[in-house]
């Protein structure tokens, strides 16, 4: 891992090593947080900013019959995001999201709330970026709090049971 070249370099020269790392983390991409930056959670007590806690608004569940003019995927510059949505990964992506959306329904929350949640149940993360262009998506973002009592391991559970098929 890069950082952890970081931190030998720093130690080396006398120098403040990295505290926090910013990287992408939701239901969807999971292996640098839960896979690839583990040891240095433990034995260098990093910190995590993730970016795209929604997976670029996949898990609002807004893509979920096409895609609707008014977001991102339609801007100059995301073509790369509409690529994706349109690829094999994204029919699986959306697919379950759909699942995820069946199961937010029955818990009584949000699947935005589910989602932001879910990141936030992670122990080794220490903030959330929203990306919310709105300001009632940032007033739905916010009421993740809300629901987090509901985040219980019995639907954590069933969150990953849909997420890692």
């Amino acid at each position: 891992v890069q950082i952890e070249e970081a931190y030998r370099i720093a130690e080396k020269h006398c120098l403040t090593p990295p505290t926090m790392e910013q990287p992408e983390y939701n239901m969807f991409n999971r292996s640098k947080l839960e896979k690839e930056y583990l040891d240095l959670f433990d034995k260098r007590g990093l910190g995590t900013t993730i970016w795209s806690p929604l997976a670029s608004g996949l898990l609002t569940g807004k893509y979920k019959n096409g895609i609707p003019k008014d977001t991102r995927m339609n801007l100059s510059g995301y073509e790369f995001l509409r690529e994706r949505l349109d690829s094999e990964v994204g029919r699986i992506m959306v697919d379950k999201t759909n699942q995820l959306q069946q199961l937010a329904d029955t818990a009584g929350i949000p699947l935005v709330n589910m989602a932001l949640g879910w990141c936030l149940k992670n122990n080794n993360v220490s903030t959330v970026i929203l990306g919310a262009s709105k300001p009632e998506q940032l007033r739905q973002n916010l009421k993740t709090l809300d629901y987090s009592d509901q985040l219980d391991d019995s639907l954590m559970q069933q969150i990953e049971n849909i997420i890692s098929t």
